[in-house]
């Protein structure tokens, strides 16, 4: 469970979140992290959010975005908002790190889908792009539908399509979420 002042990252992707406040602190109403995102650093997919809005302001360095079919250049003192339903991507192309506060409204489970992603690509079970296999992804998306989409190919597809996958991937042993393997000092100090 992710906790006010928690930090996690994603080397694959290049983000690193600070919690600065969770679903637990606002009762459900929002999620506020600070996102650093160093050169070259992008979020792992183009996605929408159906139920929720983010806004995004830039504190540090340069953030570019795909905001529908608009690309944006935000700088220190900019924001951005995003309206639920909103395709949409960002990525740092700049030569320092990028912050930015995100506030994402509701919180729903942004943050069990965050630290579900974040875990896999720091034990290796993601792609280049930051995206675990078609099975394990079936299963977390079908678990976050109401989180996260894909902007394409329509919602109906895509419910078909995590119909059937969802079920394979559980049978492979993947759950909705991803606990990071236990450092090899923890696993024998607890036998």
């Amino acid at each position: 469970m992710i906790s006010i002042g928690q930090t996690i990252e994603n080397a694959v992707t290049g983000e690193r979140l600070t919690f600065l406040e969770t679903a637990a602190s606002t009762h459900g109403e929002y999620v506020l992290v600070e996102c650093a995102v160093r050169p070259g650093g992008v979020v792992a997919a183009t996605h929408l959010h159906p139920f929720q809005s983010e806004t995004f302001e830039v504190i540090e360095g340069t953030i570019r975005m795909k905001v529908g079919k608009n690309t944006i250049s935000a700088g220190p003192g900019d924001a951005i908002a995003i309206e639920p339903g909103t395709p949409h991507r960002f990525w740092n192309d700049g030569d320092v790190e990028a912050r930015f506060v995100c506030e994402v409204r509701p919180a729903l489970a942004f943050e069990s889908l965050i630290e579900t992603m974040f875990n896999l690509a720091a034990d290796g079970k993601t792609n280049p792009k930051g995206m675990p296999n078609p099975f394990r992804l079936a299963v977390i998306a079908k678990a976050h539908f109401d989180d996260v989409r894909l902007p394409f190919p329509p919602v109906v597809v895509q419910r078909a399509a995590l119909a059937l996958g969802s079920p394979l991937g559980k049978a492979l042993g993947f759950g909705p979420t991803y606990e990071p393997a236990a450092p090899a000092g923890e696993l024998s100090s607890a036998l």
